[in-house]
């Protein structure tokens, strides 16, 4: 089947769908979605509260994520979670899968696809600190990567420049050149042809990690796929219903201290932004709008 015939397999697929990151990075998942499934009802929530994940000790997001996860899903009821955030899936999709009574869908590295499309038996992986550390990632590259060279760096600096591009500054060439650079340092660098993004902040600068790679290089994600999984268990568990819905966006903090959330948030159609406050088990929706910021409790 091509590509053209998995996106028409899902276009009429309706049903709801809550994608999660710790930032913005899941939008780039998001998209994808709606252009596969333009009927699906996509809300989105960003754990700015505890972002950003990479440089998270393991102990505190396998605490943390279930218990967000759980809350979020009580509030929003999707038909399906979407964990658009590959250090959160690595360390503790088992966790949310057994907390919830939905299904999840995962976000893998693109480790598979790009070892079959290298040409030169190296490819390259960019994720975070704790996506590069995880026994998740070492098994992918296990199972699907064993006859390549697979060069790692984790970069936080990388989110960073993300979530500023996606505010709509420009930083510097000079700073992604930086930041990849590591990656480009390494034995066999000269053979890598494909470089595997493994978080979903990461195709929000694809095109400046292109133009500052100091020799061509093909950027792969795993993105499109996330979407056709989704896809695939809306259609397998939804009717063919279109209801009104006008999608949101919700954030895990005070929202006067994220000021460019919301606005990122409606640039990519999300036109109500709410702040959703977890503390201790003790769990607030704080409604986002010009008249101020209310708090309701459940």
């Amino acid at each position: 089947m091509t590509a053209t015939d998995t996106s028409a397999e899902y276009s009429r697929v309706h049903g709801r769908a809550l994608v999660f990151d710790s930032g913005v990075g899941g939008l780039t998942v998001a998209e994808e979605l709606r252009a596969i499934s333009p009927d699906v009802h996509v809300d989105y929530a960003a754990d700015a509260g505890f972002f950003p994940y990479g440089d998270k000790e393991d102990a505190q997001l396998t605490e943390r994520l279930p218990e967000v996860a759980s809350a979020l899903v009580g509030a929003l009821d999707p038909d399906v979670f979407v964990i658009a955030c590959n250090t959160a899936s690595t360390l503790a999709l088992p966790e949310i899968r057994e907390r919830l009574t939905i299904p999840v869908v995962g976000t893998v590295p693109a480790i598979k696809p790009a070892a079959r499309l290298s040409k030169t038996g190296t490819i390259g992986l960019l994720a975070t600190p704790g996506t590069i550390r995880r026994e998740y990632t070492a098994a992918l590259i296990s199972d699907f990567a064993q006859d390549v060279d697979v060069l790692l760096h984790g970069s936080v600096d990388l989110v960073t420049l993300a979530e500023a591009v996606a505010r709509g500054e420009t930083p510097s060439e000079e700073d992604f050149a930086a930041a990849q650079a590591p990656l480009f340092a390494q034995d066999r660098a000269n053979q890598m042809d494909v470089i595997v993004l493994a978080c979903t902040h990461f195709p929000l600068i694809k095109t400046q990690l292109q133009a500052t790679a100091p020799k061509p290089v093909t950027y792969i994600d795993s993105g499109e796929a996330i979407a056709r999984q989704t896809g695939r268990i809306l259609a397998s568990r939804v009717g063919d219903v279109v209801v009104e819905h006008i999608p949101r966006a919700m954030i895990t903090d005070d929202p006067t201290r994220h000021p460019g959330l919301v606005e990122i948030f409606q640039r990519y159609g999300f036109a109500n932004t709410e702040a959703f406050m977890l503390n201790m088990g003790e769990r607030s929706v704080a409604s986002v709008s010009s008249a101020g910021t209310r708090t309701r409790s459940f």
